[in-house]
């Protein structure tokens, strides 16, 4: 299990090598990282290379390799009905699951309670949370409160300022709080949940 730095800094060198054809300089990944250490982004790519995700090559200033994983992609092999049923046809076609969870800027919570069972997020499930300080009505977010506790709920800005933190569980109440007992961590942006 990599650590939420660890995450950034390989999705950073991934994307960086796709774009530029080689790897980042260690001030380039300290910048992405959002630290003026160096020290810090060469212990992440150290732990990277432990890891078994890069190789840094000898020689050469920019030495970051990326070394082959086990595959990311499952098989699409068709549509499923969910309501009336449709003639099955099958597809050859393969979904990255990194496109829909994989980002530097990306975390995985494990869901505690049923404050969200109504928007089919139950006790058990993994969301995937796109790190922001910022989020719009109705996005289902992490909310920090008092600096201290964190929920999972829908956000909803009122007119005079305050918060609104709405379950989505009509047995839980609806929590009102004043903007600056709030900090947003993230919005979410995917779920997982696993039947075995």
């Amino acid at each position: 299990m990599l650590t939420r730095k660890q995450q950034q800094s390989y999705q950073f060198i991934c994307d960086y090598l796709a774009e530029h054809g080689y790897s980042p300089s260690l001030d380039e990944i300290s910048l992405a990282l959002g630290t003026r250490s160096r020290t810090s982004a060469f212990n992440y790519v150290r732990e990277l290379e432990a890891a078994g995700l890069i190789r840094l090559a000898s020689g050469r200033k920019r030495n970051i390799e990326l070394l082959e994983r086990s595959s990311t992609s499952l098989p699409l092999v068709g549509k499923i009905a969910a309501g009336q049923p449709i003639e099955a046809i099958e597809e050859q076609d393969h979904i990255d699951l990194s496109r829909f969870f994989m980002g530097s800027n990306r975390f995985i919570l494990k869901v505690e309670g049923e404050s969200m069972i109504e928007a089919g997020i139950m006790n058990g499930d993994m969301v995937i949370v796109k790190q922001q300080q910022r989020a719009q009505n109705g996005d289902i977010v992490v909310a920090l409160i008092d600096q201290n506790e964190a929920t999972l709920k829908y956000l909803q800005h009122n007119q005079d300022g305050s918060i609104t933190l709405k379950p989505a569980n009509r047995a839980l109440t609806t929590m009102h709080y004043t903007a600056e007992r709030v900090q947003i961590q993230g919005v979410v942006v995917g779920q997982m949940r696993s039947y075995e």
